[in-house]
């Protein structure tokens, strides 16, 4: 279904919320929308664009959704037309422009005055609220990335993979949607994408460095997550040589006296067999052996 909200002059937002056929068919019949476009919005998993038309831009944008169950970010497909008195949102969007839209329908019902009065306006509140999220977003990650350098060296090793496996897994995310964008992003500040209303070079250039700073946040949370991750597994590593250590030492002190245990339990005839102290000689012998390995083993600094 077709929401729409005016928000001043001729200005109007049509929002589809859950767009059925008929919706699409409206759509291409009223704006005369290229086949292609609307073929794009039937379809999810669409790459990052920004069409341009004689009286129309399309774009398809992705923003990243913090899951708070799993605590998996998961990318939102933003789909707008954007035309010289209107903004069309398409498909079940980021829950940012959700919002956005639902302030602006609050406002109509009370007769408000919305403060957005064109089109490249209301795309830049967009914009600028889905950059704010986002941010707010990168911030968490720093945060968790943060708590990872902490605990590194103070918490139960499994604990420690699954929180790295998770934020490794949303970085990846995030740097595949960010990485695609740049060039979409960078047509605003270039002049490939012109607007209908005069003096948004300023605005268009705010978005950009909005999306700059995030790209670079992503960057700079790759290279930690890499950082943290090899020094974990060269922790690891450094303990399990440690163990594998100390079963060799125990295993060169036991071979010995091992040797020495089945050598007398063969059925010949040995040295001091007969003797009555027999067993306290081997016992003897044992402990002084053991005793001088262990000598020698921290000698050499091993123990």
């Amino acid at each position: 279904m077709i929401e729409t909200v005016k928000l001043g002059g001729r200005l109007k937002w049509y929002h589809v919320g859950n767009p059925a056929e008929e919706d699409f068919d409206y759509l291409l019949n009223n704006f005369h929308f290229h086949p292609l476009d609307i073929e794009d919005c039937r379809q999810t998993n669409q790459r990052p664009k920004i069409d341009v038309y004689d009286d129309y831009y399309f774009l398809i944008l992705h923003f990243p959704k913090f899951d708070s169950q799993n605590r998996f970010i998961k990318p939102k497909e933003v789909k707008i037309f954007w035309g010289e008195d209107y903004i069309i949102s398409i498909g079940k969007s980021h829950w940012v422009i959700d919002k956005l839209y639902n302030e602006a329908q609050e406002q109509e019902k009370n007769d408000e005055d919305f403060e957005i009065a064109t089109s490249d306006a209301l795309l830049y509140a967009i914009l600028e609220r889905l950059m704010t999220e986002s941010i707010f977003i990168m911030r968490k990650m720093g945060l968790e990335l943060e708590l990872l350098n902490r605990e590194l060296f103070n918490t139960h090793p499994e604990r420690i993979i699954e929180r790295m496996s998770v934020t490794r897994k949303n970085i990846i995310v995030l740097n595949t949607m960010f990485k695609p964008q740049l060039r979409v992003f960078n047509k605003f500040e270039s002049g490939g994408v012109k607007g209908y209303a005069d003096n948004m070079e300023d605005y268009w250039g705010n978005i950009l460095d909005y999306y700059n700073k995030i790209w670079d946040m992503t960057e700079d949370y790759a290279e930690l997550i890499e950082g943290l991750s090899v020094t974990f597994d060269s922790m690891q590593t450094n303990k399990t040589n440690e163990i594998m250590k100390i079963l060799t030492l125990i295993s060169s002190i036991i071979l010995p006296l091992t040797f020495v245990t089945s050598l007398y339990g063969m059925n010949v005839f040995l040295p001091f067999q007969e003797n009555v102290f027999a067993f306290w000689i081997l016992m003897g012998i044992m402990v002084v052996a053991a005793a001088l390995l262990v000598f020698y083993f921290r000698k050499k600094k091993w123990m």
